[in-house]
């Protein structure tokens, strides 16, 4: 069983535990929802959850054929709020979509962790303000 994870293999941070919960240079393995397991976990049909996807609401990435999206982008039950301001800003720093998608997910170091994790800690301003200094 991984550090601090419940006893489906779910890391804790993903059900409110700080972020801290793991070292510094670690990153919380990432569990990926189709878009059957996002009409689910968001009480919306396909087409809903596939236009959230095109406004950029959240971002998908085709993995063995399968649209997904990582899990920690959706939080108590809805897309991360936070999110849909920092894609606009990586794809205004010249981030492509899949680039943008690795760098949420990568350790980042000058947040000392993987940006998603950062802005899941409530370090918006901080994660976005990195995102803008990457496209100068």
């Amino acid at each position: 069983m991984l550090p601090h994870s419940t006893g489906a293999g779910v890391p804790a941070l993903l059900h409110g535990c700080s972020w801290q919960a793991y070292p510094v240079t670690e990153t919380p393995p990432i569990t990926w929802l189709t878009i059957p397991d996002l009409t689910e976990l968001l009480g919306l049909k396909v087409s809903q959850v596939r236009r959230l996807i095109e406004d950029r609401a959240l971002l998908a990435s085709r993995i063995d054929g399968v649209w997904k999206v990582p899990e920690p982008f959706i939080v108590d039950g809805e897309p991360m709020h936070e999110l849909k301001g920092t894609i606009i800003v990586l794809g205004d720093s010249g981030f492509s979509d899949d680039e943008a998608m690795r760098w949420l997910l990568e350790y980042e170091e000058s947040l000392g962790i993987a940006p998603i994790f950062a802005l899941r800690a409530g370090r918006k301003a901080e994660v976005r303000r990195v995102a803008q200094a990457l496209g100068f």
